[in-house]
């Protein structure tokens, strides 16, 4: 029993830094959201590069400098629609929901560290539910980055109306996200595992009593 515990608090300590390596990697890197304008910039015989990938804090053209987004806690509320005004909060929210699940972990992982060295049932497994629930709070905010990305391309659409400018230019989903996918599944394992070692931790005092 104890060697499968040994196992099981490794493979914590490991899922627990690799959500945490990759959630820093996704909230420090700016390839977030990827605007491929090359198809376009040769329709318009452009010099300028209109490429560009974008950050949750600043969008930078490509082998060109970066521009910081408009602050969302400040913003200009008296030259913006109501629909751009609803992108704002969303960018306000899931901005805040991301360093916070990075504080969860990181607060998560001193607890761990200490339940795993004193064999704490009740430490490990509230360590078990603070991942869990950082894993929810990861999830909450890569689900509000999508409806915010999807929102603010028919804002787009809309405000060109007829300008079908947007059918040349091919917008993805850049390896920042995934990054941040990746932490949420390691945040999903490390909960777990944590779950599970409080869970042999208790069978095994409950059989120590029992001889």
């Amino acid at each position: 029993m104890k060697g499968k515990r040994h196992l099981v608090s490794w493979s914590a300590a490991l899922f627990g830094v690799l959500g945490f390596v990759f959630l820093v990697a996704a909230i420090g890197t700016d390839f977030w959201y990827l605007v491929d304008a090359s198809k376009l910039e040769r329709l318009s015989n452009s010099t300028e590069r209109l490429s560009s990938h974008s950050g949750l804090w600043r969008t930078c053209r490509f082998q060109s400098t970066c521009q910081p987004m408009v602050n969302p806690f400040k913003p200009d509320t008296e030259n913006i629609t109501a629909s751009h005004k609803q992108l704002l909060k969303m960018h306000s929210t899931f901005i805040i929901l991301l360093p916070f699940s990075l504080i969860l972990m990181t607060f998560g992982g001193m607890m761990g560290f200490f339940g795993i060295l004193t064999q704490a049932y009740f430490l490990v497994l509230f360590t078990g539910l603070i991942f869990l629930f950082g894993a929810l709070i990861t999830l909450a905010g890569l689900s509000l980055y999508i409806s915010y990305s999807a929102a603010a391309l028919k804002e787009a659409r809309f405000l060109m109306g007829t300008n079908r400018l947007l059918d040349h230019i091919n917008i993805q989903f850049g390896w920042s996200l995934a990054f941040a996918w990746f932490s949420f599944v390691a945040e999903v394992l490390t909960g777990l595992a944590f779950l599970l070692m409080s869970r042999m931790i208790g069978l095994e005092r409950r059989r120590d009593r029992s001889i």
